[in-house]
């Protein structure tokens, strides 16, 4: 946990926000690199953010926090009208875009774990991939080895992901205290949301890859983070129940 300076003080500031990844998109569905990158939901992404809507639902929000990207706007939509949610705003912050992989955008993922994972001495996708959802590989060493191998020499690293979305991370919750807002939803991508709290946290699951729809559940208290939940399928689950009786 780290604090969060220069806060100002309230009776109750206590803030929690539910970041939760967007739902499944068509890059998704080819296993096409998404970063900046951007491609609109599938029907089946769709259907996990009612899901997740359904779910959400009971949930006091205040406020509303996308990054540009196309489909987090899109998931956000959905799940608003999902809710019930008729006057609302939301608000941009580029800091909760996904990681920027540079000259791979757009490529096969296969092709940007291939090159990087012989950095940390793979030799294996199929070895990569299970130590990855083991929660065995730091996310630093998953997105430092991508902006190394980058042949455009654009992507980013680790330190400028994690400085960007906890940057957006501090504003949720300055802007939370300011306006005496206690309850916050986010939608943002996998891997920053990782690099994100990285830090935050001592939980392994943090290292785990996050799947779409899943929440990361952060509460800001007395001036420190904590890190609730990680790649909670909980809401989604729920909102299905109710859907669909499964």
């Amino acid at each position: 946990m780290t604090g969060c300076a220069n806060q100002p003080k309230s009776d109750d500031d206590t803030v929690t926000i539910y970041f939760a990844r967007h739902g499944k998109t068509l890059f998704n569905t080819f296993d096409l690199v998404q970063g900046w990158a951007d491609s609109p939901l599938t029907e089946q992404g769709i259907g996990v953010a009612q899901y997740l809507g359904e779910g959400l639902k009971g949930i006091p929000f205040d406020a509303y926090y996308t990054s540009d990207a196309g489909r987090q706007r899109e998931t956000m939509q959905v799940i608003l009208k999902q809710m019930g949610v008729k006057d609302y705003t939301i608000t941009e912050l580029q800091g909760l875009r996904e990681v920027f992989y540079g000259g791979y955008e757009g490529g096969p993922n296969a092709k940007v774990v291939s090159d990087s994972m012989k950095l940390l001495g793979y030799k294996s996708i199929d070895a990569y991939f299970k130590d990855y959802s083991a929660g065995k590989l730091e996310i630093k060493t998953i997105v430092d080895p991508i902006a190394e191998v980058d042949a455009k020499k654009l992507a980013e690293n680790y330190a400028q992901v994690k400085a960007r979305t906890q940057e957006a991370l501090h504003t949720i919750v300055q802007t939370a205290l300011e306006k005496g807002q206690h309850n916050i939803l986010a939608i943002s991508s996998g891997m920053s949301m990782q690099v994100m709290i990285s830090d935050l946290t001592d939980n392994i699951d943090k290292n785990k890859p996050l799947s779409n729809a899943t929440v990361v559940k952060i509460t800001y208290k007395n001036g420190q983070y904590h890190v609730d939940e990680i790649g909670s399928m909980e809401y989604v689950q729920k909102g299905r129940a109710a859907l669909t009786g499964k």
